[in-house]
């Protein structure tokens, strides 16, 4: 017998559908994600950090869980909403049903909810705190007090790893929360990467003699994270550097300018970024709630902008050998319009040798 779940927003309002996933509760930041595939990705990646996800895609896990997919080694996400949940997967690598996985991970979700309007309520009030439950939550104090904490110290790695071509370019990659796919995209392209916690010193960075540095995506934030930007600020114009993501957020908070929260985000894997310097524009896979903002750069010149609404999605700063981008060139899920700027990023660092 299906067990009733329902899905509270700090606003009052309330959506009744059914479990799915672990049976517990709780509470989260609502936010919503427009990819029609790559849930495997969005289940995996760990930039959804204390978020409540809802996709707005109807029908979810109709090509089950794949492992090798997978963007880290479990789900980092608070809960899972979706309208329809697929029982009975058909793909030829799938390994199980996406029920199975969120039960074993420990992740609540529900099905049967109208994600519509769901979404509409979003995009038109700003993301907001939501509570799953067993009853209609009531707690509206707790809800309201809710906020991300410490996410990138939760997921960051807790040790220095290496893979690669050892005669490769040496790459230093911070793990802010980092996708599976960075690292492959680097390795693939015959790099030697050291992967270390989001909060190695830049002393210790360099040591390492590396021939650039990846800051990549991460949860929360930017702006709680002063130390990873005293960091970053430390380690500008010492090598070659592509900041993602939240890579990109810490870099311009750690060239003087600001970061500020959008009302919902952009999240999915259908986001216009427009190129300025030759007027060509790529579709972008993102995952992100706070924005660099443009008049802030004192360092920078703003080299992407979102198609939708003008932010900033990527800025350069020649004069110390660094480009960031708000969007995800290693794409997955997604489209790989953008994983150019890999080859732009080795190509810099062997410039420089």
């Amino acid at each position: 017998m299906k067990k009733k779940a329902y899905v509270t927003l700090e606003n009052g309002k309330v959506f009744e559908g059914y479990s799915f996933g672990a049976e517990r509760e709780a509470i989260g930041e609502l936010v919503f994600t427009t990819g029609m595939t790559g849930y495997i990705e969005t289940l995996t990646d760990p930039s959804y950090y204390g978020q409540i996800v809802t996709q707005t895609f109807p029908l979810i896990g109709n090509y089950g869980m794949i492992s090798a997919d997978a963007e880290s080694e479990k789900s980092w996400l608070t809960a899972y909403i979706v309208r329809e949940k697929c029982d009975e997967p058909s793909n030829f690598r799938c390994e199980r049903t996406i029920e199975s996985y969120l039960k074993e991970k420990g992740i609540p979700a529900v099905c049967g909810i109208d994600t519509r309007e769901l979404t509409r309520i979003v995009r038109e009030a700003g993301v907001m705190n939501a509570a799953v439950s067993f009853r209609p939550f009531t707690d509206f104090e707790a809800l309201k007090a809710y906020r991300i904490k410490d996410a990138v110290c939760a997921v960051t790695c807790k040790e220095v790893t290496e893979e690669g071509n050892q005669d490769g370019p040496r790459v230093v990659l911070y793990d802010f929360g980092a996708k599976n796919n960075i690292a492959r995209e680097l390795v693939q392209r015959g790099c030697h990467l050291i992967t270390v916690p989001a909060f190695f010193t830049a002393e210790e960075a360099l040591a390492l003699h590396p021939d650039g540095i990846m800051l990549t995506n991460g949860p929360g934030d930017p702006a709680d994270n002063p130390q990873i930007v005293e960091n970053v600020r430390k380690l500008a114009g010492k090598k070659p550097i592509l900041g993602i993501c939240l890579g990109h957020q810490l870099f311009a908070l750690a060239m003087g300018g600001e970061t500020r929260k959008m009302k919902y985000g952009h999240r999915g894997s259908n986001q216009p970024v427009k190129q300025l310097s030759t007027g060509r524009v790529f579709i972008s896979s993102q995952n992100h709630g706070y924005e660099v903002v443009s008049s802030s750069l004192k360092n920078g010149i703003v080299s992407f902008v979102n198609g939708n609404d003008g932010t900033c999605e990527g800025v350069d700063y020649p004069e110390i050998g660094a480009s960031t981008v708000q969007f995800h060139p290693e794409a997955c899920g997604g489209p790989h319009d953008a994983n150019f700027l890999f080859d732009k990023f080795i190509a810099d660092m062997k410039k420089e040798n």
